[in-house]
């Protein structure tokens, strides 16, 4: 018995029921719809987007920059240790126990920084610490000092020592600290 209001047919595809068109399936089109009719998207939506993630990109890029420029102002001590140029000690030696000397051992010898340590209180210097350096191939022992005020206290360092290698250098530079850095070298520790 065939229903009122729909028509089949022998087509699989066309098999469906149809009903009779009627107020509901004429939508009008400016009709900002909703659901499954949802409306068109607005053609600048695509740039708005696009827009966002650029300025949230130029804000993260802008933030590492000026992170990685506050990081490196800071970080003075990196690298290895020079063996360039040499600064002349026009400065009368001087020893100055309130300034922290750091004596790093950059040889295969060990307890070096220790001898020197000794040697050093002897003379009235204060050794604040001694440590091995990163690298051990360092031909010529030098004194580093980060100021010119230093100078003196650095040749009078170098002569205890022995040496007469002084570097004016802000590579062991600590903020708010007053020290001479010592790179004990194969020179000193074929003497020692």
């Amino acid at each position: 018995m065939p229903i009122l209001g729909t028509a089949f047919t022998d087509h699989p595809r066309k098999a469906m029921a149809t009903a009779p068109r009627d107020r509901f399936d004429d939508v009008p089109a400016d009709l900002a719809r909703v659901g499954a009719h949802r409306a068109p998207r607005p053609a600048t939506r695509g740039f708005v987007v696009f827009a966002w993630a650029a300025l949230a990109t130029g804000v993260l890029v802008g933030a590492g920059v000026l992170g990685l420029g506050a990081i490196e102002g800071r970080i003075t001590n990196v690298g290895s240790v020079p063996t360039g140029s040499t600064a002349s000690a026009v400065a009368a030696p001087t020893i100055d126990p309130n300034i922290d000397v750091v004596l790093l051992n950059a040889t295969t010898t060990n307890g070096l920084a220790a001898g020197a340590e000794s040697m050093l209180v002897k003379d009235g210097w204060k050794v604040g610490s001694t440590a091995n350096a990163s690298s051990t191939d360092v031909k010529a022992t030098t004194v580093y000092y980060t100021t010119a005020s230093q100078a003196g206290a650095a040749a009078g360092l170098a002569k205890s020592l022995g040496i007469t290698r002084t570097v004016l250098s802000k590579q062991f530079a600590v903020a708010g600290q007053s020290r001479l850095t010592v790179v004990l070298g194969e020179d000193y520790a074929a003497k020692h």
